[in-house]
C-alpha cells in the first residue's frame, strides 16, 4: 500500500486548509488511516485516526473540535480538515495506514506534506 498526502501549503492564522491522503489500492476500506505531524525539532504527534468501520479517534482531546477526518473509500481517498489553523500547527503532516486499528502500530506511511502557518 502506498499513500501520497497533499494539499499542504502556506496558510495564514485562522484559515482553513484540508489535507488529502491518497491510497494505492482501492480496497481502502480495509485499513484504519490515520494523520500524524511534525513540528520542526519536536517529535512525530498522532493526530486523529479513522478506522475502516469510520469509527474516529482523536489522539489527543486538544485538537478536538478543529481537525477534522472523513474517508472517500471508493476514491481511496482520505481528509483531513484543519480549521482556525495556528502557528503551532505547522509541522509536516503524515498519513499513515494500519491493516488492525488505530491504536496499533502503523503499517505504511506517506512521505508527508509540510503545512506552514504564518502571517
Amino acid at each position: 500500500l502506498q499513500l501520497v498526502e497533499s494539499g499542504g501549503g502556506l496558510v495564514q492564522p485562522g484559515g482553513s486548509l484540508r489535507l488529502s491522503c491518497a491510497a494505492s489500492e482501492e480496497r481502502l476500506g480495509h485499513y484504519a488511516i490515520g494523520w500524524f505531524r511534525q513540528a520542526p525539532g519536536k517529535e512525530r504527534e498522532g493526530v486523529v485516526c479513522i478506522s475502516g468501520g469510520g469509527g474516529i479517534r482523536n489522539y489527543q482531546d486538544s485538537m478536538e473540535g478543529r481537525f477534522a477526518i472523513s474517508r472517500d473509500d471508493a476514491k481511496g481517498t482520505v481528509f483531513l480538515q484543519i480549521s482556525a489553523l495556528k502557528p503551532e500547527d505547522t509541522a509536516v503532516y503524515y498519513c499513515a495506514a494500519s491493516g488492525s486499528s488505530c491504536l496499533s502500530g502503523m503499517d505504511y506511511w506517506g512521505k508527508g506534506t509540510l503545512v506552514i502557518v504564518s502571517s
